[in-house]
């Protein structure tokens, strides 16, 4: 006769654990099976390109040396064309220009000075002139002496020659005040330059000196970028680079904070006319082949999610 096992509470409990245990690994086994099949469908829908956002920067420099005396920018602010952003001390250059304007005068009346000799020259002329043709007369009715003309004659050659000779002077003068009206457009040029002014419009990226600071010519003050647009810089293999031209639009995907996909509106905008050797960084449609396409796709940022550096990826059809 065989007895029947007696079963307690505790056997009860470890069978309920046992269960549940059995149906927690259905469930990860579940989980795990949705996941490849999830991980398949993407990589069945996987992008045709991979790059990464980059942007045109314009790196501002200074053309003149001196102290920063005003800086009116900071970093990620807003700037537009023409708006005066730094200005470099031009104190020396100043009174240099100074210099030059008074120069300038000085030479100026060494011309009148030489223009007034000449007219008094010419006066003498004219009177020298006059009084040979009375002489003249006289001579010729023999009541003066020859010689009497011929020493009016000799005066008159004088008076020419000195106002030749004067005339000769204005080629100089004239190349002094050539050479300081160039001075003066140098120097004048440079008070220009001591203002430091934004050629495009766009945001300031970073900022490469303080109020106060020495610039000197060449020397950076600050990096500004259009940061309306963005530029995705892809690569693609020589398979499928029929399918880039130049204004078509394009799919482009971007991770958001969520962890999932945002997907955006682009343009081609530029490819490449040669083919170079894949970046390490890149990875294609098919894997990794040795030579790929350069292209870009501008990418509107209205809202300023897109950022420089950031990778993005690129559907052509869809």
């Amino acid at each position: 006769m065989k007895c029947k096992p007696v079963r307690t509470g505790c056997d009860l409990s470890l069978r309920k654990r046992i269960n549940n245990m059995k149906r927690t690994k259905i469930i990860l086994l579940l989980a795990s099976s949705m996941l490849v099949l999830s991980s398949c469908n993407r990589k069945n829908k996987r992008s045709d390109a991979y790059g990464n956002f980059e942007t045109t920067e314009t790196i501002v420099s200074s053309e003149v040396s001196g102290k920063v005396n005003s800086l009116t920018i900071d970093e990620g602010v807003s700037v537009i064309v023409g708006q005066k952003v730094a200005v470099i001390d031009s104190t020396q250059t100043y009174l240099k220009r100074a210099q030059l304007i008074a120069q300038k005068a000085l030479v100026q009346s060494k011309r009148e000075s030489a223009q007034a000799s000449i007219d008094v020259f010419q006066q003498q002329l004219k009177n020298a002139q006059k009084e040979r043709i009375r002489v003249a007369s006289l001579v010729k009715e023999s009541a003066a002496p020859s010689k009497q003309l011929d020493d009016i004659d000799y005066n008159l050659a004088v008076i020419q020659k000195q106002i030749a000779s004067t005339q000769t002077q204005f080629v100089a003068i004239n190349a002094e005040i050539l050479s300081v009206d160039a001075q003066l457009a140098q120097l004048s040029d440079q008070l220009k330059k001591s203002y430091i002014i934004n050629p495009i419009a766009g945001t300031v990226i970073e900022t490469y000196v303080e109020q106060g600071e020495i610039a000197a010519p060449g020397k950076a003050i600050y990096k500004v970028a259009d940061l309306s647009s963005m530029y995705l810089r892809a690569y693609i293999s020589g398979d499928q680079i029929s399918k880039v031209v130049i204004g078509k639009s394009v799919k482009v995907l971007i991770d958001n904070a969520s962890g999932g996909v945002d997907t955006l509106q682009g343009t081609v905008s530029w490819v490449s006319s040669q083919s170079e050797f894949t970046p390490k960084i890149i990875q294609t449609r098919d894997e990794r082949v040795n030579l790929v396409y350069a292209f870009k796709v501008k990418v509107a940022n209205d809202k300023g999610a897109l950022k420089s550096g950031m990778p993005g990826e690129i559907i052509l059809n869809y």
